[in-house]
């Protein structure tokens, strides 16, 4: 799914050239499918992503690989309702969200 949004590979090397999510716990924000959670999940220690949209949500669910499913969890909801410790995340970062 990556090489069809981007084909030339350039979003996903700026996202690793300007954040090392190697072992970090990142907060995803208006996650929709996964667009983006699949170009950095596998540096990651932990992901939470989230989005409003149940049918994102479910087909991210869907989509998720199978090495990637202990450290990657997906929730429907929206910023304004979703209950998050504070300072559980090293990064925080959304696209197409605003």
């Amino acid at each position: 799914m990556i090489g069809l949004l981007d084909p030339e590979g350039v979003e996903t090397r700026v996202l690793h050239d300007l954040v090392d999510f190697r072992g970090k716990d990142v907060l995803e924000i208006g996650c929709g499918d996964g667009r983006m959670t699949w170009r950095y999940a596998d540096d990651a220690a932990s992901v939470l992503a989230f989005d409003p949209d149940e049918p994102s949500i479910a087909a991210a669910r869907e989509e998720t690989p199978e090495r990637l499913k202990a450290k990657v969890a997906f929730r429907v909801a929206g910023m304004m309702d979703i209950d998050l410790a504070d300072a559980a995340y090293d990064v925080g970062l959304l696209s197409w969200s605003i």
